[in-house]
């Protein structure tokens, strides 16, 4: 991918050969020859990012040609968000609060170059800050009251950097600079996409095994990508792929979901989708959308403080009680008696304020059908552990004993009832990968939720596609990403 570096001024900027071309805004905007240009990286280093001054329309222009600015125009208008800037405030409370702890003054002001600042001991605190807004050149302003809060963080231009700090400059820059992708691919493959895998090494249940995201990369590289795993920490480098993949268990108030909101908002192609996370990771939301689209699932009453005293005298025995983002049946209990009830729902409202109540509806296994482009994917039974009522018994003392056995069928050997219902609950929400989880009872069907970020593990879903599981997936992401270009 080709590098930019738009300035206002070429003979302001003195950078060490670090792999980008150095172009004035004026013309980045009228030459012909860089509208042209393809698989393009913007830095956008401009004075000013003002309405309609000549920093905003590089970020603007970039973006209508395909490429990919930093700052893009979602980063410059969420500078201009007050709600924004305190919600960042509560984000980075503890490592405000850590960072500025020892000092005297009830004031600081703390410079961001490319991610940096001049003292080693605030770089943690300025790389989230540049992580949340991807500003090059920034000035944060902070102040103690009962305890330290961001006021006010905006862009600088290169005047307005101290000249003590100048002799930085060049260094931290080349250093931002060769944290991109190389201009250059090592490798004479023609990749057409670069592919971020995000993954979690360690965790315990993650939604893909190793072998399996070994697979996901293998198809991808086959169909034209150029494919990296990447953890949480390499959030700064998000931006230097064109399509992000989630494979580790997303939640809303998680860094997934910040992955997924800020990938979509850069024009990224994103499975899952911050949308799909929203709504799939809510049991609520799920409860309520099902309801009015008049899909069947097990009795459900949602219950709040207001209405917890009627429901534990009248809800029918036994119950199970769900946290909202509850996962992996966890959050998830069963109560049989009136005291069980009264106890778990305590627990349970001091967590969340609302918790959902669903008639017990025991079956042998649950069917899961996986769903992608609104169109049935695959198909898995999955059994209740052994002694369990539910499909993970985290409580077993036995690891074996955890999760219930499990087999994949051809879709063509699902009851139609179960394929078609889970296909007109996943398509509530989205066009994404999803997984609908369906019990077959007294010879009709329930929906019991629809997840996103869906278990694809080897030899379990894979069994009856085999390559061709990974393979649709990936063609969805490609499907995507070709369209968007067509588009441009």
């Amino acid at each position: 991918m080709k590098k930019l570096v738009v300035v206002n001024d070429l003979d302001e900027w003195k950078l060490p050969d670090c792999g980008v071309e150095l172009v004035t805004a004026r013309s980045y905007l009228a030459d012909e020859a860089f509208a042209q240009m393809k698989r393009t990286r913007v830095f956008n280093l401009c004075r000013s990012y003002h309405y309609q001054s000549l920093g905003y329309y590089v970020s603007l222009l970039a973006e209508a040609r395909g490429h990919r600015p930093i700052p893009s125009v979602t980063n410059i208008q969420d500078f201009k968000s007050k709600a924004i800037v305190r919600s960042l405030s509560w984000d980075l409370d503890e490592q405000i609060q850590k960072a500025f702890g020892s000092l005297k003054s009830d004031e600081f002001t703390l410079s961001i170059y490319f991610g940096r600042n001049v003292a080693k001991r605030y770089d943690k605190l300025a790389r989230e800050l540049y992580n949340a807004f991807h500003f090059p050149l920034m000035r944060a302003q902070f102040a103690k009251q009962k305890s330290w809060q961001l006021k006010e963080i905006g862009p600088i231009g290169l005047e307005g950097v101290p000249e003590s700090h100048r002799q930085y400059i060049p260094e931290f820059a080349a250093d931002y600079f060769s944290r991109w992708r190389h201009t250059e691919k090592t490798t004479d493959k023609p990749y057409r996409y670069d592919l971020a895998i995000l993954y979690n090494p360690e965790e315990s249940d993650p939604p893909s095994d190793k072998k399996a995201l070994q697979y996901f990369a293998s198809a991808a590289e086959r169909m034209g990508f150029q494919v990296e795993m990447i953890r949480r920490e390499q959030y700064h480098r998000l931006l230097e792929f064109d399509a992000l993949f989630i494979r580790e268990t997303t939640a809303v108030n998680h860094h997934t979901y910040e992955f997924a909101r800020r990938a979509t908002a850069e024009g990224m192609v994103v499975i899952d989708d911050p949308d799909s996370i929203l709504k799939c990771t809510n049991k609520v939301y799920l409860a309520e959308i099902l309801r009015n689209a008049k899909i069947p699932t097990p009795k459900t009453t949602i219950i709040n403080r207001d209405n917890a005293e009627s429901v534990i005298n009248t809800i029918e025995l036994p119950a199970v009680l769900k946290q909202p983002d509850s996962s992996f049946s966890r959050g998830v209990v069963k109560v049989e008696t009136r005291a069980d009830l009264q106890r778990e729902l305590e627990r349970l409202l001091k967590r969340s304020a609302l918790v959902l109540a669903q008639e017990f509806v025991p079956t042998e296994f649950d069917w899961r059908i996986g769903v992608l482009d609104k169109q049935p994917l695959y198909a898995c039974r999955y059994f209740m552990a052994r002694g369990h009522w539910q499909i993970y018994n985290w409580g077993s003392a036995k690891a074996k004993d955890r999760l219930g056995e499990s087999d994949s069928m051809p879709l063509s050997m699902v009851p139609k009832a179960v394929v078609d219902t889970a296909l007109k609950a996943a398509n509530l929400i989205g066009d994404g990968l999803y997984g609908v989880d369906v019990k077959e009872v007294n010879g009709g069907v329930k929906v019991i939720e629809i997840n996103d970020n869906p278990s694809m593990d080897s030899e379990i879903e894979d069994v009856v596609l085999g390559q061709k599981l990974y393979e649709a997936v990936i063609y969805s992401l490609l499907r995507r990403l070709d369209e968007r270009r067509l588009v441009r």
